[in-house]
């Protein structure tokens, strides 16, 4: 559904760019390889941040951020592969309509409200919208002979007002949302099922020797700069 450039971080700070694209849906496997082969081992670099994503899915691409959790993410990734090709088209509507779109679990949550919306295909303005209420939800009736006479963009305007949809280049149609019949079903990480879990680190024992030598090393003088820390604050 999606890439993310994962980014060592400790790496970046020392001036190094050390990351690779992770593909969503994931497995704890592929998680563990790809941090292991851009050196993330858990003890000396144990951070990152995504410094780019990849989506075919239109309007995406703005709404994820550089340090969001690779669980949801993967979560996320799950619920959009499992929409059919119309809900995934209302998914994309819903990013047009901008609620419920400020972080990812809010996205995680529109996956699971998508039957709050409704799209009218096919309609790229307001005359479109008087038609479609007219001719395909059958709104209101027009006497036999009356059709050319009758201001469907006037009709089409009031109905944008009071529904205050909006008109979506990205699925082509407009977009309604009934925000009084959405329900938050996802509060956040806690809530992921753990089958879609899958940040680990990778195991230690899989670290090549050359890999754990200089682990060592480098924990073995953190504990000189404590000190020093220690004997500063005294001082002071």
């Amino acid at each position: 559904m999606f890439e993310a450039y994962i980014t060592n971080l400790g790496k970046y700070n020392e001036g190094e760019l050390c990351g690779e694209y992770l593909k969503f849906p994931t497995t704890t496997e592929e998680v563990k390889a790809l941090l292991s082969r851009i050196g993330i081992d858990g003890v000396l670099y144990e951070e990152f941040f995504i410094t780019d994503y990849e989506t075919e899915i239109e309007g995406l691409y703005d709404l994820l951020g550089e340090y969001e959790s690779i669980d949801e993410l993967n979560y996320l990734a799950t619920l959009l592969k499992d929409l059919d090709e119309y809900e995934l088209e209302k998914f994309i509507g819903a990013i047009d309509y901008g609620e419920h779109t400020g972080n990812v679990q809010d996205l995680i949550n529109l996956t699971q409200n998508l039957d709050n919306y409704i799209i009218c295909p096919n309609v790229e303005n307001e005359e479109d919208l008087g038609r479609f209420y007219i001719d395909e939800l059958s709104a209101l009736e027009i006497p036999d002979g009356l059709e050319q006479y009758f201001d469907y963009e006037a009709y089409g305007r009031d109905i944008s007002l009071n529904s205050s949809g909006v008109f979506s280049e990205r699925c082509e149609g407009y977009v309604e949302c009934f925000n009084d019949g959405f329900h938050e079903h996802y509060n956040g990480i806690g809530d992921i099922p753990d089958e879609y879990k899958v940040f680990a680190y990778p195991d230690v024992e899989k670290i090549s020797m050359q890999d754990k030598l200089q682990m060592y090393q480098q924990m073995a003088s953190k504990p000189t700069v404590t000190v020093k820390l220690a004997q500063n604050r005294e001082d002071r």
